[in-house]
């Protein structure tokens, strides 16, 4: 599941996608070689720092997006950071041999990597209703495993699955991963799947922890960091157990690959909201569900929650919300951008409560209204229903300036305060 929304309208696998316009499907024709599938490798790190861990910078606008080296030898390729999705794949640009110009964003020549393999159509991902992997797969022309992922939106992302490594150091690589190489795709960068599917990037290369910072939104791009292994900071996190799901429940709007947390409540100014606690748990049929996603910009609330943050709004600053307005069909508590921080002030703090007692501080003052576009701002919360889902997603707009870390061993979220665009 890919959640992304960006607040010019991109990606999002319940919702909308990374673009607005098609891709088109070629099969590669390199002179690489198929290769025959063999086990995972041994986990990623084996000797890395003193924690334990790989440490590199993480760029914020409307998404998350890391450069990380793919290949032999390793080419910086730019990836959206998405917790909400399985499948990574990369942007393929064959440049060397169709002297194609640079891209804007770092993209990947498989002609250039000797590690990089096609994988054949008779390789068993390639086979319908693989269980916990949905992506339509099939065999082209050259006997290549094909993929194609369809977004809400109407957008198609193809190409063929291939294999390759993560080269971070001479001595530090992943084992060789099954992604896909979108080669007439029309975005420039790919994504970086990090569910808890067996095929994500973290369950191939054998990663048990990650964690990012997520700046505060400016005009600047402002960079964040983010982890692969253990991250120095975390004795000062407060940790939330994930709710799990066995691989035999079946739930029509149950997504058992997401990072599903047991929020309990809203509290706004200090208040808390009259929603029940049961919104915030999935149901039999698996709405109600409350995920955490680095792939989806804004948050989302099934419309009961949601109608009750909007009261609580309506009540402390009705006269100054725009009226009739309502950002792309799923937002509408928004404002001029000129009265932002007088809003601000009168909303004060919000904050999103889990079981433990565990309270996270999601949005102060100005910050919990978002800029949707020049001269609009918004708070930064959607109605999931308008997406055609029953679920509450928390996204990136409620996790700036904390770090989240993902602990699949222990199976929990760990949550700690910090101003993201000072760390080093």
């Amino acid at each position: 599941m890919l959640l992304i929304l960006f607040f010019s309208l991109s990606l999002f696998s319940l919702s909308f996608s990374q673009s607005n316009s098609l891709s088109l499907s070629f099969p590669l024709s390199l002179s690489k070689k198929t290769s025959n599938i063999s086990p995972l490798y041994p986990s990623l790190y084996s000797k890395t720092s003193s924690h334990g861990s790989f440490k590199l910078p993480v760029k914020y606008s409307t998404a998350l997006v890391v450069s990380l080296p793919i290949g032999t030898p390793p080419q910086p390729t730019d990836l959206v950071l998405d917790t909400g999705s399985q499948l990574s794949w990369i942007q393929c640009h064959d440049k060397v041999k169709k002297k194609l110009p640079k891209p804007k964003t770092a993209s990947f020549d498989p002609s250039l990597s000797s590690s990089f393999s096609l994988l054949p159509c008779n390789h068993p991902i390639c086979k319908p209703r693989i269980p916990d992997f949905t992506l339509p797969t099939s065999c082209d022309q050259n006997r290549l495993c094909h993929y194609s992922y369809f977004y809400a939106d109407g957008t198609l992302a193809e190409g063929n699955l291939v294999r390759e490594k993560f080269t971070f150091s001479n001595s530090l690589t992943t084992p060789p991963v099954i992604l896909g190489c979108a080669q007439a795709s029309t975005e420039n960068r790919g994504i970086l799947g990090m569910n808890t599917g067996r095929l994500s990037f973290i369950s191939q290369a054998k990663i048990s922890k990650f964690s990012y910072c997520v700046p505060r939104r400016t005009r600047f791009n402002p960079t964040g960091l983010f982890y692969l292994g253990d991250n120095p900071n975390s004795s000062k996190f407060k940790y939330v157990t994930m709710l799990t799901f066995p691989k035999s429940q079946r739930s029509p709007n149950l997504d058992p690959l997401a990072y599903t947390l047991p929020m309990k409540g809203i509290k706004i100014a200090g208040k808390r909201l009259n929603i029940s606690p049961a919104f915030f748990k999935p149901d039999a049929s698996g709405s109600g569900q409350t995920m955490i996603d680095s792939g989806s910009d804004l948050t989302y609330l099934a419309d009961e929650a949601y109608e009750k943050v909007k009261e609580e709004i309506v009540r402390l600053v009705g006269p100054m919300m725009k009226k009739g307005y309502e950002f792309a069909a799923v937002a509408d508590m928004c404002f001029n951008a000129g009265e932002a921080a007088v809003v601000g002030r009168r909303i004060g703090n919000m904050s999103f409560e889990f079981e433990n007692g565990v309270e996270i501080l999601v949005g102060k003052g100005e910050g919990v209204l978002a800029e949707v576009e020049k001269g609009v701002k918004c708070v930064g919360i959607g109605r999931s229903g308008r997406l055609g889902i029953g679920s509450n997603i928390i996204g990136t707009v409620h996790q700036q300036n904390m770090w989240v870390e993902y602990d699949l061993a222990k199976k929990r979220i760990g949550f700690g305060g910090a101003e993201c665009s000072r760390l080093k």
